[in-house]
């Protein structure tokens, strides 16, 4: 692929924080369901993770309404993507999935990734996938192949079985792969996320961005499919309340913070986070490192939220 590094080739999301209607019903589904493992709970908080990794955190908005998933709502969160380690962990989580009578998923095979999708009790968008060995990707001047094509579970689910390991939840290794969202204009999207925050375009169409840092896929995707020209969601509506891009050095987020500033990005220190808001509202934290505790996500999931 052509170098176009804009972007500290180590930079990553990391960490993101949803508004739910009722904690204990999507601990249930998180736990149950999906796989994650409860690290704490204090009151109407929640963080859960893998391998003792934190990745979600949860925030009771008591009576929330439920995110308008795939229908035209408001920009914020498309979905999530939760990236597993192998294939054999990914048709695992299927087997367990389909074991616990939950419907079959969305799927697609996007050539450099095999995905399935659901959705949580509040609306939020999910993808869990995992991702083919990068010298398999292909580039054509600079931007990435994907495809949309049926996902082959009977040999996913066959390959998990003949592994003969049980599922015990989701494994050491799983992590936020990317987010993708839902904005309200791509040029604008363009403009914020490539030219002031700096990530490379790997993907481009009218209706959809996709860009990343390191000659990945994607680390953030984005569309106006449900939501051009839309307003942002509202704060009595589940969602997202923040997500985070982790920098691998100080130095590599100062370049970032200084294309902020000289675009007049407004945005706040915040314990060690640094806290702004795209053009619709969509909150992120500029932070070096990973949260890799839960003690250090906690103290970011009570100070860091504009929204």
């Amino acid at each position: 692929m052509e170098n176009t590094t804009t972007i500290d080739p180590e930079t990553r999301v990391g960490l993101l924080s949803l508004r739910v209607a009722d904690l204990d019903r999507s601990l249930a589904f998180y736990t149950e369901s999906f796989g994650f493992t409860l690290l704490r709970r204090d009151g109407g908080r929640a963080a859960l993770g893998a391998g003792g990794i934190p990745i979600l955190l949860l925030t009771q908005e008591t009576g929330a309404r439920p995110f308008p998933h795939d229908q035209y709502g408001y920009t914020g969160l498309y979905h999530f993507a939760v990236l597993v380690p192998s294939r054999t962990d990914l048709g695992r989580w299927l087997a367990h999935w389909l074991g616990s009578g939950q419907p079959l998923p969305g799927m697609g095979d996007h050539l450099v990734s095999e995905a399935l999708y659901i959705t949580d009790p509040d609306g939020n968008g999910i993808e869990i996938y995992r991702d083919r060995p990068r010298d398999t990707w292909k580039w054509v001047n600079g931007r990435v192949q994907m495809a949309t094509d049926p996902v082959d579970i009977r040999g996913m689910l066959a390959e998990a079985q003949s592994s003969g390991q049980p599922w015990t939840g989701l494994p050491a290794g799983t992590r936020l792969g990317h987010m993708h969202l839902q904005v309200g204009d791509i040029n604008q999207a363009v403009e914020f996320y490539h030219g002031v925050v700096g990530f490379d375009i790997v993907a481009q169409m009218p209706t959809a961005l996709f860009v990343s840092a390191g000659g990945y896929h994607h680390h953030i995707g984005m569309n106006i499919w449900h939501s051009k020209g839309a307003d942002p969601t509202p704060k009595d509506v589940a969602g997202l309340r923040f997500f985070t891009i982790d920098f691998g050095s100080e130095a590599a987020r100062a370049e970032t913070l200084s294309r902020l500033e000289a675009a007049g990005v407004p945005f706040t220190r915040s314990g060690a986070g640094i806290v702004l808001q795209d053009p619709w509202h969509t909150t992120i934290v500029l932070q070096v490192g990973t949260a890799s505790d839960v003690e250090t996500a906690a103290e970011l999931d009570t100070v860091s939220v504009i929204a």
